[in-house]
């Protein structure tokens, strides 16, 4: 695990630079109020392009309503998750953010927010549109609602928007006291238990709760209990929408195109074919694995030194957090971030807001394992690889991993995933070898 990173990037280093602003606010165009659907991360997108979008019209954002999500079920407002006051305080000379429009504005919509006049806003629209329509509205009625909000604004947008972007998302957003001392105090407890490796861990996101494996549609070794508890989970969480006439679902191509979420086997097998040992110290990062007592055994017999959030943290510190998905994952995510190595066994949003979040912190470098899934699922299917074959292929996707690790961001890249070079600076080495020898 210490000598995982190799690559080097040819120009230097990159570092912070979002720059806050030190001068006042001019008067307010009014309120601007969304509501932020689908889990921890993709409210995440939500509260940041808010931000963004407030900043760019000079409005002032009132603190996101989070949506309750059939999926999800958690009931959670901004404030259980996220350090509000540290929000606020952080962007006031950017953007002003308060918790309740005044009484003398919300008495012309008999004190309701539902009674505002609602955009119903395209996805990835652009900045002009929120200029060129929202904003001769906003003047007019000097408080709107956008709801949904997740995805409305574009990914490729000018500097200006982009800065406050990268200071919602790298400065502002902080996890609730309670939230981030639990997740730092069991980030410790994985440096002490791992102390033989110099207090490195490797952190894994597995997505093979019963929810994800019924929406991939994939089929694995769960025989006919496995078919009748993916037909009841789907109906339960997606009612009709995988039993519409004429859908045809077709598991072995959904593998084949690298769609299905890797079982605790398959992770293990990579993992050591990639040349983690059973001393490697590893945090899952997961909500409840199906079937968790025969899935999980191979894997943790592979790796006795697996931990998770329930096996590092004692029955009475989680009760507060148990009931509720997003608290559990801010966790979760917490432990991820301070890892040696992120792997990431499926895609979406917990991933990608990690990986740009370690490179915000560790030199513009991810220190993510991402696998070619599409590949990986031809390799697990040949009956006649060999171990050598296996653990070569595995070490070459590791090290292209580690060559992946710096990437500058494209136009319609994600800020949150690629965060240079919008919210971060390059240093040069002579600059990089100072700042160390000072050090």
């Amino acid at each position: 695990i210490l000598t995982v990173w190799k690559n080097s990037y040819k120009g230097g280093q990159w570092r912070p630079c979002v720059n806050k602003s030190y001068e006042g606010l001019p008067e307010s165009n009014g309120y601007i109020y969304v509501e932020a659907n689908g889990g921890l991360n993709q409210q995440r997108t939500s509260i940041c392009n808010a931000v963004a979008v407030a900043g760019y019209l000079n409005a002032t954002l009132l603190i996101p309503n989070f949506h309750f999500h059939s999926i999800w079920r958690d009931p959670s407002k901004f404030k259980d998750i996220y350090d509000e006051e540290y929000f606020i305080s952080t962007l006031k000379n950017d953007v002003r953010v308060v918790d309740k429009i005044p009484e003398y504005i919300m008495e012309r919509f008999d004190h309701n927010l539902t009674n505002v006049y609602n955009f119903r806003i395209k996805a990835w629209s652009s900045i002009r549109y929120y200029r060129d329509v929202v904003l001769p509205k906003l003047l007019e009625e000097k408080v709107i609602r956008i709801s949904p909000f997740a995805n409305r604004l574009s990914f490729d947008a000018p500097p200006a928007v982009q800065r406050l972007r990268c200071l919602a998302n790298y400065e502002a957003l902080r996890f609730s006291s309670p939230i981030l001392s639990l997740g730092e105090t069991l980030v410790a407890r994985m440096k002490e238990r791992s102390a033989n490796s110099g207090g490195k861990y490797l952190s894994v996101h597995l997505r093979f709760e019963e929810d994800m494996v019924a929406f991939s549609c994939c089929v694995f070794d769960g025989g006919e209990l496995e078919k009748e508890d993916m037909k009841k989970a789907r109906e339960r969480g997606w009612k009709g929408k995988f039993t519409k006439p004429g859908r045809v679902i077709r598991p072995g191509a959904i593998r084949i195109n690298g769609k299905c979420p890797l079982t605790p086997l398959e992770v293990g097998l990579m993992l050591r074919g990639m040349g983690f040992d059973n001393n490697t110290y590893i945090f899952l990062a997961s909500g409840k694995i199906y079937n968790s007592e025969k899935t999980m055994a191979p894997l943790l017999e592979m790796f006795p030194n697996l931990q998770t959030k329930e096996m590092l943290a004692s029955e009475e510190e989680l009760v507060p957090y148990k009931r509720f998905s997003s608290r559990m994952a801010a966790i979760d995510y917490t432990v991820c971030l301070h890892s040696e190595v992120f792997v990431t066994t499926q895609g979406g949003n917990f991933p990608h807001f990690l990986m740009g979040h370690r490179r915000y912190l560790y030199g513009g470098h991810s220190k993510t394992i991402r696998p070619d899934k599409r590949r990986l699922a031809l390799l697990f299917d040949n009956p006649n690889i060999g171990w050598k074959t296996f653990k070569r292929q595995m070490l070459n996707m590791r090290s292209h991993s580690d060559t992946k690790g710096f990437e500058l961001k494209r136009p319609n890249d994600s800020i949150y995933t690629f965060p240079c070079p919008d919210c971060m600076c390059r240093t040069n080495k002579s600059e990089a070898a100072r700042s160390s020898s000072a050090t």
